[in-house]
């Protein structure tokens, strides 16, 4: 093949389509920028779903692979192998919580929070107690335990009927969720921050009195951090700057920046009384490889003092989107919090999506009227005036 359309012609033949792609076809990355077959050059301020947290061709992250490959790649989870149990300890530590299962993806880390948290209620106090409150606009996956607790009909309507005992309360509306909870709820779900709904932080007085109701009356609370969580907001993981800490923790995404790999996380106290030999498991997740790719991340999150970086530049980021916001009459406001930011506009996101591509710019959307911006952690400010300069060329084709 010698052209993108080729090579389009050919994935459109052969894959399932699920996905309306955009028309290019990626060759490589190196540091924040991608080029496609062509060799043109764009500016990654999507980080593959805020995935590629340390961007391309990170050289202490791919050697850490290559080692590893030519080690050992997998046993499964009869055995014990050293990458994993180092991967293990160190999400421990930043994260704050206390045992770990490691999943393939963000998807299988929902499912194995959502049975924990029924296994805990079953546990302490018997069948009967096992509904889940989640919020509406909530993205959560694509499995069928995941959308059953994503609170968008478009998601759950071809599917249904889906898994039961799932009730809906709003985001950031506390008598909802108070409303919601009945004698039959062992756990109340949410994002810290929610991504695909439009780039909503859950405000602190409404963290604050979940999390209050939730041990006032034994109720889990399951935190779903796999797009805000590694480092996007400049903690570790977003709850950390609410003075709150959840009883379940999913992560993913930038957890191995970019091989597939998710985790579910817990307290002590819910993994007295959840999970135990038989209740779950899973033939990769945790594979030897994911636990070096994983173990190496953090090593760098550490070692370049990531969480400061992104303080800083989210910063600005945020004070030259603002200035945007002021300029540009297409975009009515900006929500978010570091590295990870939505514009409301008045113009089809996919349509600026489209010709910012054109411009050598990849951004990707959120619900029905938001930009997504999250580019990897390790951009600097130089990358986010390349970014604003390229939007507003975007805009201004647009308008015109």
């Amino acid at each position: 093949m010698s052209d993108m359309n080729q090579y389009m012609e050919a994935a459109e033949k052969a894959l399932l389509h699920a996905y309306n792609r955009f028309p290019v076809v990626f060759d490589y990355g190196k540091g924040v920028y991608l080029y496609d077959t062509n060799g043109k050059e764009y500016l990654d301020f999507a980080a593959g779903i805020a995935v590629n947290a340390l961007g391309y061709g990170d050289e202490a992250y791919t050697q850490a692979l290559k080692e590893q490959v030519d080690k050992l790649l997998h046993t499964s989870n009869l055995f014990y192998t050293i990458p994993t149990i180092e991967a293990a300890e160190k999400l421990l530590a930043v994260s704050r919580m206390d045992r770990v299962f490691f999943t393939n993806s963000g998807t299988e880390a929902i499912e194995g929070a959502l049975k924990a948290a029924r296994k805990y209620s079953y546990t302490r106090y018997g069948s009967g107690r096992y509904e889940i409150i989640a919020m509406n606009h909530s993205f959560h996956g694509r499995s069928m335990g995941a959308v059953s607790v994503t609170g968008n009909t478009h998601y759950r309507e071809p599917f249904e009927p889906l898994i039961g005992g799932v009730r809906f309360a709003d985001f950031n509306d506390l008598e909802s969720v108070k409303a919601a909870v009945t004698d039959k709820t062992c756990a109340i779900l949410m994002e810290t921050i929610q991504g695909e709904g439009g780039i909503y932080p859950a405000a602190p007085e409404f963290l604050q009195g979940v999390k209050a109701l939730c041990e006032e009356k034994d109720i889990l609370l399951i935190l779903d951090e796999i797009q805000c969580g590694m480092g996007r907001t400049g903690d570790m993981f977003a709850w950390q700057g609410y003075g709150i800490k959840p009883d379940i923790l999913t992560s993913a995404k930038a957890l191995g920046c970019g091989v597939p790999v998710g985790a579910f996380l817990m307290t002590e106290k819910v993994a007295e009384s959840s999970l135990a030999p038989g209740d779950h498991g899973t033939t990769y997740g945790g594979n030897p490889f994911i636990g070096a790719a994983v173990s190496a991340v953090l090593d760098i999150y550490e070692d370049r003092k990531i969480l400061a970086h992104v303080k800083e530049v989210g910063a600005y980021l945020e004070a030259r989107l603002d200035e945007l916001v002021e300029k540009q009459d297409c975009l009515t406001a900006r929500r978010g919090v570091g590295l990870m930011q939505g514009l409301v506009t008045t113009i089809k996101p996919g349509q600026v999506c489209s010709k910012a591509l054109e411009n050598g710019l990849v951004i990707i959307s959120a619900g029905s009227d938001v930009l997504r911006i999250v580019p990897p952690l390790v951009i600097e400010e130089k990358h986010v005036d390349e970014m604003i300069d390229k939007l507003e060329h975007t805009f201004s084709a647009i308008i015109l």
